[in-house]
């Protein structure tokens, strides 16, 4: 059955997740019909849970930050990031995740593994992938409703701990996570932020904070999946790295790991029942250069599939918020 479109205030709106979004006038810029997208987005955000703009004209990084911009709230800096990523021109503008282009991201809501994350976050393709490179979505409510109730229950009940061991060049060193050289600026963020850090004889760092497993929405009041213990936990790694890593620095030392709050063990079953759930709800759509995609990063899941020749996407995030606000 062919999806019904409609067109509002020079818009073309395809229904689905995400809601698609497109010019009426072909390559009209996003910036010609700005009124209409902040109207749509105030009214189907919540809804959709991410919209797609494709056939706008591909107007550069610094359009795509004067966009970002435009929902009335500042961008972000990528703080306590866990992996690499690198600034791109101004301000609140980044590279997405550095990660080689055969690798998957598994899916994963922005900073999740923390007790703050931003609330959107705008993703802009400057240059499609020759072949690959999508950035599939998917809905962390749809999720939350089909995780295993058992499961579910102790994410909620338990929250989730996560230990990192930053440097050795195992993992992003501590001085890009926490974009400073100084040791009494990193143990000043960490005391606001209610993670606890201990510096090690080699000089690395290591932290642990308890945060949630499963989140309210504050404005839409829907319980969502929320965390990232799939990628943190030692599972995520593949059998013969995972058995190296252990051999050669430990289980205490591995650069990051995912307990629950309390301290005890996830078992590598629970993990994997968590990935086949996120993989049966997973949309994947193609890029094309100009595109840009906008999250409600509480309400939908994204990922990152492998790609060959050249690629750039960009990201910006804002409105910040925390576990402590969302209940």
């Amino acid at each position: 059955m062919q999806t019904q479109t409609i067109e509002v205030n020079g818009l073309r709106l395809t229904p689905g997740f995400p809601l698609r979004v497109s010019p009426v006038e072909p390559g009209a810029s996003l910036q010609s019909v700005l009124p209409a997208v902040q109207a749509l987005v105030a009214d189907k955000l919540y809804e959709a849970g991410g919209l797609f703009f494709t056939g706008f004209a591909a107007d550069g990084i610094d359009a795509f930050r004067a966009f970002a911009a435009s929902f009335g709230h500042g961008l972000l800096s990528y703080e306590f990031g866990s992996t690499p990523r690198s600034k791109v021109g101004g301000e609140g503008v980044y590279t997405s995740t550095e990660y080689p282009a055969h690798q998957h991201i598994p899916l994963h809501n922005e900073q999740a593994y923390t007790r703050e994350w931003p609330m959107k976050i705008w993703f802009y393709c400057d240059i499609a992938a020759e072949e690959g490179g999508e950035t599939p979505i998917a809905d962390s409510r749809a999720i939350f409703r089909d995780i295993d109730p058992e499961i579910r229950a102790r994410f909620a009940e338990k929250g989730l701990m996560y230990v990192r061991n930053s440097g050795n060049g195992l993992d992003v060193p501590w001085q890009q996570v926490f974009n400073t050289e100084v040791p009494a600026e990193v143990e000043a963020y960490c005391a606001a932020h209610q993670i606890q850090c201990e510096w090690l004889d080699d000089g690395e760092l290591r932290t642990r904070q308890v945060c949630q497993g499963t989140a309210r929405h504050p404005v839409t009041g829907d319980e969502v999946w929320f965390n990232q213990a799939h990628l943190f936990h030692v599972s995520a790694l593949e059998a013969d790295m995972r058995e190296a890593l252990v051999d050669a620095v430990g289980e205490e030392f591995l650069p990051r790991n995912v307990y629950y709050g309390d301290g005890s063990v996830i078992d590598d079953a629970t993990l994997a029942h968590v990935r086949s759930v996120l993989d049966k709800h997973k949309v994947a759509f193609p890029w094309q250069s100009g595109d840009v995609l906008m999250l409600d990063n509480m309400l939908a899941a994204h990922a990152r599939s492998p790609f060959k020749g050249k690629r750039k996407v960009v990201v910006a995030m804002a409105e910040g918020h925390g576990a402590d606000a969302a209940g």
